[in-house]
């Protein structure tokens, strides 16, 4: 049957032709631009699968883990003070030097003592006049009393008369009036010679005594002998080292986890192959605005000596410890997708698989880790060229060693003595 061709049907196959074309071209586009976005992703993603990538790897291992804080400081004396004189005079002998060791209450200065000696027996003079003058005035209280006695018993008896009596006890009231002001004067002239005595004992400088008894040394000498020395002016500086204070400035980040008692350990450079032990012995309630940080004091025991006020130390301070941890090496660590994890190697060491984990305590080049439980090895060397699931090859731990080529000589020597 014939169906005449109209020109409805030729512009109907006409624009079916266009659409075809249409959709051909954004087809087209859309495949390369995939190929532009996604093929060097998915290239990469082949190449990973396809090829082996060499690494290193690890055990992991059970080991004590430590979380030490390093600080750094300066060494204190536990107690220093100046010795000063506390009246005017000269230097007449100075018995110690810096670095000498001295004792509490032990004499290290004498001013010249002529004058005060003077005025000590002046006073101890004008206190014998005094107590002199106290007998007389007994003796003559003791006359007024008799008298008293002796004019009321013959008033009694109408002898004496009223004015004599008052005359009497007159007489007796001066002389007791007299005997409390020699009384008085006798105080005060002891008084006098105390005042004496004590400037006298000025004269002599001791260092102050010490509730503890151990022996101090001189850290600066400031005068020297007969020189005229004023009230106060510094002679020796005294200190006590048998106890040194490290002390030393922490930031907020760490102040909550020192507390009083926690042990430290103190390294200098003076003794670079010894370390000393102390004690966080005071903390300051307060951090500086301006830095942040609070004073942190440490006492150390130093009866040997061997620390010096004024000595730069690092302070190593033990926040935790952990026993028994599993540990890794820390460069093993890398992230995947925002999340922190490592590579273990599977049973054969063909594949590496990629484990999210959580850290915990940080030690120098180990980190441990808290979870998962793990075991076996780790990569600590290419990891940033895998991917969950890649072909790895591990070196291995003691290559075999090729024969060394044999002559031919040694050959026929070989075969000759096989035959034999």
């Amino acid at each position: 049957m014939f169906i005449p061709f109209t020109l409805e049907m030729e512009l109907l196959m006409k624009k079916f032709l266009i659409g075809v074309i249409v959709l051909g071209i954004f087809g087209l586009v859309g495949w390369q631009i995939y190929q532009k976005v996604y093929g060097p992703q998915e290239n990469t993603r082949r190449r990973f699968r396809s090829s082996r990538v060499a690494v290193e790897i690890k055990p992991v291992q059970t080991a004590t883990i430590r979380d030490v804080k390093n600080f750094t400081g300066t060494l204190y004396p536990r107690a220093q003070f100046i010795v000063a004189p506390k009246i005017s005079g000269r230097m007449k002998k100075l018995m110690f030097n810096i670095g000498d060791t001295v004792k509490p209450g032990q004499v290290i200065a004498e001013l010249d003592d002529e004058e005060f000696l003077q005025e000590v027996d002046q006073s101890r003079a004008t206190l014998a006049v005094a107590k002199a003058n106290l007998e007389e005035s007994r003796s003559a209280l003791e006359i007024a009393k008799r008298e008293l006695e002796r004019t009321t018993v013959l008033r009694q008896k109408k002898i004496a008369s009223e004015s004599e009596l008052d005359g009497a006890q007159a007489r007796y009231n001066t002389q007791e009036a007299k005997l409390k002001v020699a009384q008085a004067q006798v105080v005060q002239k002891e008084a006098e010679l105390k005042v004496g005595q004590v400037r006298l004992s000025y004269t002599k400088i001791e260092v102050p005594p010490d509730k503890s008894g151990s022996n101090r040394v001189v850290g600066e000498r400031y005068v020297h002998e007969g020189a005229l020395l004023s009230p106060n002016k510094p002679i020796l500086s005294i200190l006590d080292i048998t106890y040194v204070i490290a002390a030393i400035h922490v930031i907020e980040r760490d102040y909550t986890k020192i507390q009083t008692g926690m042990e430290g350990t103190i390294l200098t450079d003076a003794f670079p192959d010894r370390t000393f032990s102390g004690r966080v012995a005071r903390m300051a309630p307060l951090l500086k605005e301006a830095s942040r940080q609070a004073l942190v004091e440490i006492e150390i025991e130093n009866v040997k000596g061997l620390l010096k006020p004024g000595m730069f130390v690092k302070v190593q301070i033990e926040f935790d410890r952990h026993d028994n941890a599993t540990v890794i090496p820390i460069e093993s660590l890398t992230k995947r997708d925002g999340k922190e994890g490592i590579f273990v190697v599977d049973d054969q060491q063909e594949t590496a698989r990629f484990l999210p984990v959580t850290t915990g305590i940080v030690d120098g080049n180990r980190i441990e880790i808290l979870a998962p439980a793990l075991s076996g090895s780790v990569i600590t060397l290419g990891q940033h060229l895998l991917e969950d699931g890649a072909a790895i090859i591990v070196p291995a731990d003691k290559e075999k060693k090729p024969a060394p080529p044999t002559s031919a000589r040694e050959k026929k020597k070989k075969k000759k003595n096989k035959t034999i």
